[in-house]
């Protein structure tokens, strides 16, 4: 999952936990208030009451005191106005066939589902009764009794609840939605970052990253401009080694090359020598010695061109020296003449101006590809062809293809010294190295940027 949808995730789950919170709180203090409310109502009644009663003290004073209480004027619309709703208020000592005094529940809201009643019952329990004397100087003025109406509690509770929970999700939404956009906004420039990891895995060291507000973006796109430094240095280093290497390697060959000219190609001579003099010694008789000595003449006269064509190979190729497209042709005439399928050789663009170690290098790897794929296939058909692309992207693609069947895993996987140098020779000009499957065979393919 992307990371600016796990933040999202995680803001709409705090959002979630906050709102289910600030439900529950809601429904705490909405269920509270009305013990609130009930504490409230009886201490302004007993305050109105006790007026009543102290009037009463003073127009009656011949009465007795224990007598003197506010039943007949205590039940007024004044009172009514004193109490909350969904609160009943007694007077005490009760008279005969008196009933509670209880403020106005209407229009308090809807009624709550029964699952809301039964969890807030369960959970937070019943109201207590609240008793407020009516004069503390005095204990015959009576007492006030006020408690709270639970069906209109709970319902007084569940319309606090739908007036709050509506205001509170609109600012959670509102809050989710902003929230999500600064997230998404904010975590842009990461695929910035990604595209340059990316064009770094390609081979383009040095990205243009734009200017991060945030620091820690900041810091890493630092980092990954150091990575790419460093990886440009640790390429070239690699590659100057490679370059170091491959100078060391043909130095070693024209050493071998000059060695066996000189000692194998002297000694060969001199057998070949040896046996056309025994041959021409033994003219005109027909004996097993002439006939050795012929069949000796053959063996190191087919030596001889085994070593010339070793040495050749050996030897500094002709593309230092002709160009690339004369060695091509040359190396697939030599070919020609010598194997047994059938080779077609296809040019495409410019090849003429390319020589140096550009053509060295390309003439290694098709002269490579075309030993391997006459050395380890039964192809009746190699198809080479170099191409030059132009334009922007300036380099040139060596493709060899087979007919011969064979499986890319297995040249995939190769560690023989035929791959292993072709693919020192392609690292070390920067370029890149593909093996794939051909209509009927396997294809090599290999890029080489010219600008190297």
């Amino acid at each position: 999952m992307r990371l600016v949808l796990q933040l999202i995730c995680r803001l709409v789950l705090i959002v979630v936990l906050c709102l289910a919170a600030a439900t529950m709180w809601v429904t705490v203090d909405a269920y509270r208030s009305v013990d609130r409310a009930t504490s409230a109502s009886a201490k302004r009644v007993s305050q109105a009451l006790e007026a009543l009663y102290w009037q009463e003290v003073l127009l009656r004073s011949s009465r007795t005191r224990e007598h003197l209480l506010p039943v007949p004027d205590w039940r007024s619309t004044e009172t009514m106005k004193l109490i909350s709703p969904g609160i009943c208020v007694e007077f005490q000592p009760q008279a005969p066939f008196e009933k509670p005094l209880c403020g106005q529940s209407k229009g308090l809201g809807e009624a709550p589902p029964r699952w809301f009643r039964s969890l807030v019952q369960t959970v937070l329990g019943d109201h207590s009764t609240v008793a407020q004397p009516i004069s503390i100087r005095t204990s015959t003025a009576g007492t006030v009794s006020a408690v709270a109406d639970s069906d209109a509690a709970i319902q007084l509770a569940w319309q606090r609840i739908q007036d709050n929970f509506t205001v509170a999700l609109t600012m959670a939404l509102a809050i989710g939605i902003l929230a999500s956009l600064a997230i998404a906004q904010a975590l842009a420039p990461a695929r910035s970052i990604v595209a340059a990891l990316r064009g770094m895995a390609s081979g383009n060291y040095h990205p243009v990253l734009p200017r991060f507000r945030s620091m820690d973006l900041a810091m890493i796109g630092r980092a990954v401009t150091e990575l790419g430094d460093r990886l440009a240095q640790a390429t070239e280093q690699r590659a100057a080694l490679t370059q170091q290497l491959l100078d060391v390697r043909d130095e070693e060959r024209r050493v071998l090359a000059r060695e066996l000219h000189d000692e194998f190609g002297q000694n060969l001579t001199a057998i070949l020598a040896f046996a056309s003099t025994i041959e021409a010694a033994g003219a005109g008789h027909d004996s097993d010695v002439t006939q050795d000595a012929r069949m000796i003449s053959k063996a190191t006269a087919h030596l001889m061109t085994c070593l010339r064509g070793t040495l050749s190979r050996l030897r500094r190729p002709l593309a230092a020296e002709v160009g690339l497209e004369a060695s091509l042709i040359a190396l697939t005439e030599d070919w020609r003449h010598a194997a047994r399928p059938t080779i077609r050789l296809d040019l495409q663009g410019d090849l003429a101006d390319l020589q140096g170690p550009i053509a060295v290098t390309a003439y290694r790897v098709a002269q490579e590809c075309l030993t391997n794929a006459l050395r380890h296939t039964t192809a009746s058909e190699i198809s080479l062809r170099v191409a030059r692309q132009s334009g922007e992207e300036d380099a040139l693609v060596i493709c060899v293809e087979d007919d011969g069947g064979g499986d890319t895993s297995d040249f995939a996987q190769s560690t023989g010294f035929g791959l292993t140098g072709i693919r020192e020779r392609i690292a070390a000009v920067g370029g890149s190295l593909s093996i794939g499957l051909a209509p009927r065979g396997v294809s090599v393919a290999a890029t080489i940027p010219i600008a190297a």
